[in-house]
């Protein structure tokens, strides 16, 4: 087997920790990477993976030989590349996974436009909010909103997401509108929980240059985007989300900024993807459309005067 083959079934045991995974994601038998990383460790004269019935993990120099591995295929790459990249249009599949309501109100509108640009690629699109590991799901690149744990990716930072307080003309008019944190002690949440941790997550704001945080009180506790949403619009109680998600709420009056002074610190976006295939031209190019996208929809101010007053008028015709 070519030694490039053999760098790169290594890597992907490795990273999918399992010998079975690492098949399944390249297609190949088992047999064969037990094989392939067999004739690697005889080749370098080394035993480079601790094997056990539930896990395969790296020696010591299993994990330095896989750091020369990933610059290895990363330099092969390169090289194949060097003449093709401006010889025909990028071509291929893209597996891509995005976060739920951004997928489904941003990037899905805006596709056939990536598509007719570049009619060689194809998209596997994810729309999905739990967590996706690269390696074990095949996926080329995710989109991140929120801070990262050290995960070993590749990662290309998009820009920060504007989160706002929002509130219904309903719930304004019948329990008043917060104009500080001070008053936040008088005033309803929806509580949001992490789909994930089932924490419920505090009220937050910028003071100071430091993050503040309150828990508020609230009746009804909620662990998706569009329940939280939903349960803002029927005058449930305060909720912080991003700008995005409640532009249009806002622009029809349906939905009032709160307490525009005391925001909660913007989030992350990054996209990731392993270092293996970092050098895809067509992920290059959808990564760039992607970020040129996520920036002209998601990061500009989503609240003018206009709007603000027009949201006021609805509080005061639900008063009669």
């Amino acid at each position: 087997m070519d030694r490039i083959d053999l760098f790169r079934i290594f890597s992907r045991v490795v990273e999918c920790a399992s010998f079975t995974r690492a098949a399944d994601t390249l297609g190949i038998p088992r047999s064969s990477v037990s094989a392939a990383v067999q004739e690697l460790e005889g080749r370098v004269g080394a035993r480079l993976l601790h094997r056990t019935t539930r896990k395969v993990s790296p020696t010591q120099d299993g994990a330095a030989f896989y750091e020369r591995c990933q610059q290895v295929i990363a330099d092969v790459e390169d090289t194949e590349n060097l003449f093709r990249q401006t010889a025909a249009q990028p071509s291929g599949r893209l597996k891509i996974d995005v976060p739920g309501r951004i997928g489904r109100l941003i990037i899905a509108p805006a596709l056939p436009e990536f598509l007719d640009r570049y009619p060689q690629i194809d998209i596997d699109l994810g729309v999905t909010d739990r967590a996706v590991n690269l390696v074990e799901d095949s996926v080329d690149c995710v989109l991140r909103v929120g801070p990262l744990s050290d995960s070993g990716l590749i990662a290309r930072p998009i820009g920060k997401l504007p989160l706002i307080n929002v509130a219904s003309p309903a719930y304004l008019k019948r329990n008043g509108t917060p104009q500080s944190p001070d008053d936040l002690g008088d005033h309803w949440a929806v509580n949001y929980a992490s789909p994930s941790s089932g924490r419920v997550e505090d009220w937050e704001w910028i003071e100071d240059d430091a993050l503040r945080t309150l828990p508020l009180r609230g009746r009804v506790t909620v662990n998706s985007a569009e329940a939280y949403i939903a349960c803002c619009l029927a005058g449930l109680g305060l909720i912080q989300i991003p700008a995005y998600d409640v532009r249009l709420h806002v622009e029809a009056g349906q939905l009032v900024e709160i307490m525009p002074r005391h925001r909660a610190e913007s989030m992350p976006m990054t996209l990731l993807y392993p270092h293996r295939q970092h050098l895809s031209r067509r992920l290059h190019v959808f990564a760039d459309w992607l970020e040129a996208l996520l920036r002209r929809k998601l990061l500009e101010e989503p609240i003018t005067e206009v709007n603000a007053a027009r949201a006021y008028a609805a509080i005061d015709e639900i008063g009669g």
